[in-house]
């Protein structure tokens, strides 16, 4: 019998029973290395096959029928199913399936993406985005952005100006370079990270870091001139950029003071350092905007984007390059020696393009900001009455809550006891896919929810807390 009470249509159960689960799981754990991934531990509990989508919902090769509030990872948009961007690949794949943007040569999807990409930029108090250089993730986007910042101070004759600052439990990515431009401990932890030049710095997460006494807003403040206390310490002259989300978001859906982004930007004025806004998550609607720094009215120099500019339908990733930078790479630079094999993927940037066009024509971006995001603001501020949770917080199509032992203290439990782990698998057990942050529960939907669906995961979310509560009540552990 199907545990899931959420069963898949039948002809999708169907399909699902011609995959054998164990045999699949057994050459999973043979053959394929996972990321961030213990391998003993998968070994023994076995890995989730996931065999088909649509829409907001997953199945797994059981059947089971799974809302998947995490967009895949951060990055289905448009939802799944889309026949207007598999169209795109398979009309792009018949026409020119690949060929490098190296030696002078273009392909017409990568010019027009770019074109639509600088289109959708807004600009703020002059700025303007008109270039677009293309990876093929958020990571490589990451990795560019260290060669671009540094390409740029040494044409400007301030080669000294290598040092660049991140901030503590952000995620910029995975290669060298992201891994430490981010903040994680624990990836720093593996490969003698972070490189040198990078430094970091507090986040702006008032929950955990404010001060008895201090205002939301006052804590604002304190961290982003954490900002300055670092450029002091190590020298103007010496610091190339500040590289930050606009709301953290594997760090936790850390979503900063209203005064945060408005003195980070008089920071970086009054010292001349570059601004790079990382909307690997945050762009492309996800904050009811095309791109994030819009919606806090900071003004960027470099802004990373990936995943949701083809809403993770095939690779791409890349940097919006603001005046300041293009024009002394174009008119003093010469040859930029970095690029990679698959820049301006001609597949990659037709399902791009395809999918902006869809978004543009569902007015995605507007409906997120004037109507999913706030009826989602509203039913999660009941969620946040609930005796497990601490707090409770939304930014557009993004949203945190925190477990907590004792709701009016705040006090939370001994790290030890995984209490957010143990609240994610009462969330497959329910039915749906929620991510734990140590004990901070996240979700960002796709964009396509109706507000009957967004009940509808808010519900499963009561019923996770309340098993959830339930469990930690069982082994003594909640009063």
């Amino acid at each position: 019998m199907n545990p899931n009470p959420l069963i898949a249509p039948p002809a999708l159960v169907r399909r699902a029973e011609q995959h054998d689960t164990k045999a699949i799981q057994a050459l999973d754990s043979a053959h394929y290395i996972h990321p961030f991934t213990d391998h003993g531990d998968l070994a023994t509990r076995g890995s989730r096959v996931i065999t088909q989508a649509q829409g907001i919902y997953i199945w797994d090769s059981e059947g089971n029928k799974i809302l998947d509030a995490m967009s895949g990872l951060w990055c289905v948009n448009a939802g799944y199913g889309r026949k207007e961007l598999a169209e795109a690949a398979y009309q792009q794949l018949m026409t020119l399936p690949y060929y490098n943007s190296f030696f002078q040569t273009t392909n017409v999807p990568a010019v027009q993406l770019a074109a639509k990409l600088a289109a959708l930029a807004p600009e703020v108090r002059g700025r303007k985005f008109e270039h677009v250089f293309f990876s093929s993730s958020g990571s490589e986007s990451n990795d560019t952005n260290v060669r671009l910042v540094r390409r740029y101070w040494d044409l400007m004759g301030q080669p000294q100006r290598k040092t660049i600052i991140g901030r503590h439990n952000a995620y910029h990515g995975s290669t060298m370079a992201g891994a430490s431009l981010g903040g994680m401990s624990g990836m720093h932890a593996q490969g003698d990270l972070p490189i040198p030049g990078i430094v970091h710095i507090e986040q702006p997460y008032f929950f955990e870091n404010g001060r008895p006494g201090e205002s939301e807003a006052e804590f604002g403040l304190r961290a982003a001139r954490a900002l300055e206390e670092k450029i002091l310490e190590i020298g103007a002259d010496k610091v190339a950029a500040f590289i930050a989300e606009p709301v953290q978001g594997a760090g936790g859906v850390i979503i900063p003071p209203a005064t945060y982004w408005p003195e980070i930007q008089r920071i970086v004025d009054q010292y001349g350092i570059l601004l790079i806004s990382d909307e690997v998550i945050c762009a492309f609607g996800r904050l009811g905007h095309w791109f994030a720094y819009e919606k806090f009215g900071y003004r960027p120099d470099l802004v990373t984007f990936a995943k949701g500019v083809t809403s993770g339908y095939i690779p791409l990733g890349g940097v919006m390059v603001g005046d300041r930078i293009a024009k002394v790479l174009i008119d003093k630079g010469g040859e930029f020696n970095h690029g990679y094999t698959y820049s301006g993927h001609p597949v990659a940037c037709a399902v791009g393009l395809a999918n902006l066009e869809l978004m543009e024509r569902e007015d995605l971006p507007r409906k997120v900001r004037e109507e999913l995001a706030p009826y989602l603001a509203k039913r999660f501020a009941e969620i946040g009455e609930h005796p497990l949770v601490g707090l409770a917080e939304t930014c557009g199509f993004v949203a945190g809550l925190v477990l907590v032992k004792d709701k009016a203290s705040k006090a939370m439990y001994d790290p030890e006891l995984a209490v957010g782990m143990m609240c994610r698998a009462h969330c497959f057990r329910n039915g749906l896919i929620m991510r734990a942050v140590g004990d901070r529960m996240i979700i960002a939907p796709p964009l396509v929810m109706t507000r009957e669906q967004i009940d509808e995961m808010v519900a499963l979310i009561r019923r996770c807390l309340d098993d959830t509560l339930s469990e930690l009540r069982e082994k003594g552990l909640h009063a």
